[in-house]
């Protein structure tokens, strides 16, 4: 929630590909600034995984033991969640200059990450899901889930606002 509101003004606030991807669909991000907004955003959270293994003296950790299918849903569900909710608060007409939308950003990847991180571990982000890849936390195999589910809940995400607010463009 924090850095939404530090960054809100800068970027919109484009710390998750998914979002990012969401938003483009949405037709409120342009189609030039998808690929650099992915590309700082993986290339951050790579620069950040190596900076807290470096921290914390490259620890030996063991990968998390995921299910496959319920870690793929939640992590649909959760990504759903987040990116709709970021198109509804930061991205439609009706709530154009609103304050909250930090707070129902951040509020809503706090319920996701306390209703379905004992699932999946709660990434909902392709860039989380690269950086817990890349601390060990999650096993390099398993990155497809994060990435498909996380992808494919965006675009979901994108057709379901589109579909009910047709004429916010």
């Amino acid at each position: 929630m924090v850095m939404v509101y530090a960054g809100g003004h800068v970027s919109g606030g484009h710390y998750n590909p998914a979002v990012t991807i969401a938003v483009w669909l949405r037709g409120r991000c342009a189609a030039a600034d998808v690929l650099p907004y992915i590309g700082s955003q993986i290339a951050a959270s790579i620069v950040a995984a190596i900076a807290v293994l470096a921290l914390k003296g490259d620890p030996t950790v063991i990968p998390a033991e995921i299910k496959i299918v319920p870690a793929f849903v939640a992590e649909f569900v959760g990504t759903f969640a987040l990116a709709y909710v970021v198109l509804n608060v930061a991205t439609a007409k009706a709530t154009s200059g609103n304050s909250f939308y930090g707070l129902a950003i951040g509020f809503t990847v706090m319920t996701m990450a306390f209703a379905l991180g004992g699932i999946s571990g709660g990434a909902f982000n392709p860039a989380v899901a690269t950086g817990i890849t890349v601390m060990h936390l999650e096993k390099a195999a398993n990155i497809w889930i994060y990435l498909v589910a996380n992808f494919s809940a965006a675009a979901i995400a994108a057709l379901t606002f589109k579909f009910i607010n047709p004429d916010d463009k």
